[in-house]
């Protein structure tokens, strides 16, 4: 939802139990269930609610499970690359704890449970699915903007994440949000553990990002300490090689509160007044620009600048700075020459390296965008 700084942030996914959805902020869709808001609930202890949910209350377990929802939400993305396959398996996994809550012995704590539940449930939908992947995945750039391509349809695709409210704003101090402060759902990161096998992805994750020890993760994944720290580090070296050296939140630091505003405005400002000179300084020479589904994409600041110049100038646009993957990225709208209105056309998130644009990822998918909470036309109020 747009906010006091002009970014939006995404309303989570609900966990179901047979009666109940729940919901920690922003909306719930057209059709949902009972709803309990649980930015207004104030928790019994979790030995209570455990016990309650034991003997078949679904409120309880609801109120159980909703301070590890977001998170795991999180978990179950950074697997799968994908907010819409990440939203089925975290689905699958609270269905399964819920059925299985009378077997939770408790020698392991309640989130290591989940945990081990979620894990399977994304590593059974890894088997069943495609990889998730970039432009540059799927095939080579192109130079003529006169075809883009077929869209490519099916769960294949790379999906952007909807950042949820950053630290530096009311409610985003919470510490059980800390996992999405860091560089561990950047658009690069995400890609390149796709590339993994699903148990070295599984490993790498549990181990880096959320800190889970060797022999914690052995239990999770039912192996060995040993198989753990031997998948670690082939998992390790792996992705090494396909991310960049410096994480985007460095880049986005290293450009100071100064900095970041004017990138800010002089983006907004190149792209809505069409000035293609002033776009393509912001631009680094090697540049990049996807647009999923469609497969066609662009290589270097020339062809970038073209395809500018000939398809995306072609039509007006307004701008909405919002916040993906913990990178800078924008709401852009199209205008119609029918009536004058501008219509949600795509998320764009932006990669820097030095001060620049390295890449404008730029997703087309309607379905991608309704994760985002955004209006449907710009100037308009949030979806309710």
């Amino acid at each position: 939802m747009p906010n006091r700084s002009g970014t939006c942030t995404r309303s989570g996914p609900p966990s179901v139990t047979p009666n109940v959805v729940v919901w920690s902020g922003g909306v719930a869709p057209a059709g949902a269930r009972t709803m309990v808001w649980m930015d207004d609930v104030d928790a019994p202890p979790e030995s209570n609610l455990l016990a309650s949910a034991r003997e078949g209350d679904s409120a309880a377990f609801e109120r159980l499970v909703a301070g590890y929802r977001r998170e795991l939400y999180a978990h179950c993305y950074r697997m799968l690359g994908s907010v819409q396959d990440a939203e089925d398996a975290l689905q699958e996994s609270l269905l399964g704890a819920w059925r299985g809550l009378a077997g939770f012995a408790g020698r392991s704590s309640l989130r290591a449970w989940l945990y081990t539940i979620a894990t399977n449930a994304c590593l059974r939908l890894v088997t069943r699915r495609p990889r998730r992947m970039l432009s540059a995945d799927h095939g080579p750039p192109r130079q003529s903007t006169d075809d883009l391509g077929v869209p490519v349809a099916g769960p294949v695709w790379l999906e952007p994440w909807p950042d949820d409210v950053p630290a530096t704003e009311a409610g985003g101090a919470d510490p059980e949000a800390s996992y999405l402060r860091r560089e561990s759902v950047e658009l690069a990161f995400v890609a390149a553990l796709q590339h993994l096998p699903g148990t070295q992805r599984a490993v790498l994750i549990l181990r880096e990002v959320l800190e889970f020890s060797a022999a914690d993760v052995a239990r999770i994944l039912d192996t060995t300490p040993a198989s753990v720290n031997s998948a670690l580090q082939r998992a390790r070296k792996a992705v090494d090689q396909r991310v960049p050296r410096t994480p985007q939140r460095a880049e986005w630091e290293a450009l100071g509160a100064d900095g970041q505003r004017e990138l800010v405005d002089a983006f907004v400002a190149a792209w809505e007044r069409a000035d293609l000179a002033a776009l393509t300084e912001l631009l680094a020479e090697d540049a990049r620009f996807t647009m999923p589904p469609l497969p066609a994409w662009f290589d270097g600041r020339a062809d970038v600048g073209r395809f500018f110049a000939e398809r995306v100038f072609a039509t007006p646009w307004r701008l909405l700075p919002i916040r993906a993957n913990g990178q800078l990225a924008f709401a852009c709208y199209q205008g119609d020459p029918e009536d004058g209105r501008y219509r949600l056309g795509a998320i764009n998130v932006l990669s820097l390296r030095a001060g620049r644009i390295a890449q404008i990822s730029g997703f087309l998918d309607p379905e991608v965008h309704r994760y985002f909470g955004l209006p449907e036309y710009f100037g308009l109020p949030e979806r309710r």
